[in-house]
């Protein structure tokens, strides 16, 4: 059964491996489901909240969009580096602009719990770290991975799986960033 499919590279630079794995999965998963790619690279946006809630801030064509293609995907694939420990900052602004009341999430007046908008949907998160996973978990306690898939894609409705964690990519040789494509593209086949 055919899936549509978002595939999300988190990275705010051109050709980083993030994207090199995003275009991977697109690969695998394009023949079998409908994928659609967003690099965030590739937009141009404010990514600060300037007022919070308490105001309007128009979107950007590109933030538009990518509400669009929220809303169409079925599974949400995710590939981002991990910088101090956190997503790149205009990563997190993408989630910030984009991620709204009305659309990701509500509060009713008497409700405690927020509305979860975007419910019955899945999502599969990547990491990519300079340090090793085991580093990365056990050590700095994971506050990238708990971030996106708890208090962000959790937040909203968004059910993910444990993420991978691929590192680290600083001492990673061409024949292990081959590995990670090689399974990536298996990920996309299976729609994982």
């Amino acid at each position: 059964m055919k899936k549509r499919i978002l595939v999300i590279s988190g990275s705010p630079r051109t050709g980083s491996f993030s994207e090199q794995l995003a275009t991977a999965y697109q690969q695998g998963a394009g023949s079998l489901h409908e994928v659609q790619l967003s690099y965030l690279s590739q937009m141009d946006f404010n990514p600060d909240l300037c007022h919070g809630y308490a105001k309007a801030q128009p979107l950007e064509p590109c933030l538009q969009e990518f509400q669009r293609q929220l809303a169409w995907a079925e599974h949400i694939v995710i590939y981002t580096p991990v910088w101090w420990g956190a997503l790149p900052a205009k990563f997190k602004g993408l989630f910030d602009r984009t991620l709204l009341p009305g659309f990701a999430f509500k509060y009713e007046k008497g409700m405690k719990m927020q509305q979860k908008l975007l419910s019955g949907k899945t999502a599969r998160i990547t990491l990519t770290l300079d340090t090793p996973a085991w580093y990365f978990r056990w050590v700095q306690g994971a506050p990238a991975s708990k971030q996106l898939q708890i208090t962000t894609l959790a937040f909203c409705g968004i059910k993910s799986a444990r993420p991978n964690l691929y590192g680290p990519m600083i001492s990673a040789t061409e024949q292990q960033r081959q590995q990670w494509l090689r399974q990536v593209r298996q990920y996309g086949q299976q729609a994982l």
